[in-house]
């Protein structure tokens, strides 16, 4: 059985829906531990009612990025993962611990990727008038949000929707294909090759899958 490891800053919704899905058996693998940058993140509480072993480090007792993830590193490989997921983890990646886990780092990140990478993606959404939205899961590379996409879920954008409204329709989303996601990378079907996201020996076109 797989061995994950899940980075979160917040609320931990993702992990959640990463909990379940080990628990009941749609991801052949286990959390082995959760790490947050915010010791304060409601996330921590899901793992402990999962469990799961927590980790929170604070930003504040180390002197710099480099410093901060050597010793993220160090604790992630204590746990031996086989993937990495980061799962709402509000924190810029060192080079260095992009290269280490190089093929084995996921991100799901709320736009249809290249559109609107980094933050407040619903608001840009909003603001540009689209009338779709949605969320894109991908391997992680040392572009921000520029990595190799996997799958991608669309939700609609009404005229009357706010940030809010947005966010808990690709929320939802967010919790029905990253656990599909991270299923196939623990079964031997995904992998990152030659720049590009492969699955099932085939390359995935730019846009990855569309999740209907």
């Amino acid at each position: 059985m797989k061995k994950l490891v899940v980075l979160i800053s917040g609320n931990g919704s993702n992990l959640q829906s990463i909990l379940d899905a080990c628990a009941s058996g749609r991801i052949n693998g286990s959390v082995a531990a959760v790490f947050s940058n915010k010791a304060a993140a409601f996330g921590l509480r899901r793992a402990c009612n999962a469990g799961v072993p927590t980790h929170a480090l604070a930003v504040s007792d180390f002197p710099n990025r480099k410093a901060f993830d050597h010793q993220l590193m160090q604790v992630i490989d204590a746990c031996a993962p086989d993937l990495v997921v980061l799962a709402g983890y509000m924190r810029i990646l060192s080079s260095a611990f992009v290269a280490h886990y190089q093929g084995r780092l996921l991100n799901i990140h709320p736009s249809l990727l290249p559109k609107y990478p980094g933050l407040h993606t619903h608001r840009q959404a909003l603001a540009n008038g689209d009338g779709e939205h949605g969320t894109s899961a991908h391997f992680v590379t040392d572009e921000l949000d520029g990595g190799p996409v996997i799958l991608q879920a669309h939700v609609p954008v009404f005229p009357d929707d706010d940030e809010e409204a947005i966010a808990a329709r690709v929320q939802h989303q967010e919790n029905a294909i990253y656990p599909l996601v991270i299923s196939w990378f623990v079964e031997g079907r995904l992998a990152m090759r030659e720049g590009k996201a492969w699955l099932d020996n085939q390359p995935l076109p730019p846009q990855g899958y569309t999740y209907d």
